[in-house]
C-alpha cells in the first residue's frame, strides 16, 4: 500500500513536469502577433480606399468622355454644310445636361482652321470631383 502511494506521487510529479515544459505562446508573443495583424489589415484598408476612389474617378471620366462623344457625333452628323459657317461656341452649363448635373459641356467650331474649307471641332466636358476640376477634350476636323 505504501509503495502504491509513492507511485501516485511520482506520477503526479511527471504530470507537473510535462505541464511546466509544455510549449505554447506567451502573452507577449500573442500581443506582437495581434499588432502585426492589425498593421496588415490597416494597410489593406488603405489600399481598398484608394482603389474605390480611383474607380469612382474613372467612372466620372468615362461619363464625361461619353458625353463628349455624343456631342461630337451630333455635330459631325450635321455634315460640313450643317455646321456653323462662322466661329461658334455652344455651352451647356452645369445642371443643364439631363441626368448629368455635375457636367458642363462646351462645343467649339472654328471655321477655316487650320486652313481654308476646314472646320476644327472641339468638345470639352468639365466636372468637379473632390474639389478638383477635371475635363475631357475631343477634337476633330471636318472638310468640305
Amino acid at each position: 500500500m505504501i509503495h502504491h502511494k509513492l507511485c501516485d506521487n511520482r506520477g503526479k510529479e511527471e504530470k507537473m513536469n510535462k505541464i511546466a515544459n509544455s510549449s505554447g505562446f506567451t502573452l507577449i508573443e500573442i500581443l506582437i502577433a495581434m499588432f502585426v495583424l492589425a498593421v496588415g489589415l490597416l494597410g489593406a484598408a488603405g489600399v481598398a480606399t484608394t482603389v474605390i476612389n480611383g474607380n469612382a474617378l474613372s467612372k466620372k471620366i468615362t461619363t464625361a468622355t461619353t458625353l463628349a462623344q455624343d456631342k461630337m457625333e451630333d455635330i459631325i452628323n450635321l455634315g460640313y454644310s450643317g455646321t456653323p459657317s462662322s466661329d461658334t461656341t455652344t455651352t451647356e452649363d452645369y445642371n443643364s445636361i439631363t441626368d448629368y448635373p455635375i457636367y458642363k459641356r462646351v462645343a467649339d467650331v472654328d471655321v477655316d482652321s487650320p486652313a481654308a474649307d476646314i472646320k476644327t471641332i472641339e468638345v470639352k466636358v468639365e466636372f468637379q470631383w473632390k474639389a478638383t476640376p477635371h475635363n475631357v477634350t475631343l477634337k476633330t476636323m471636318a472638310a468640305e
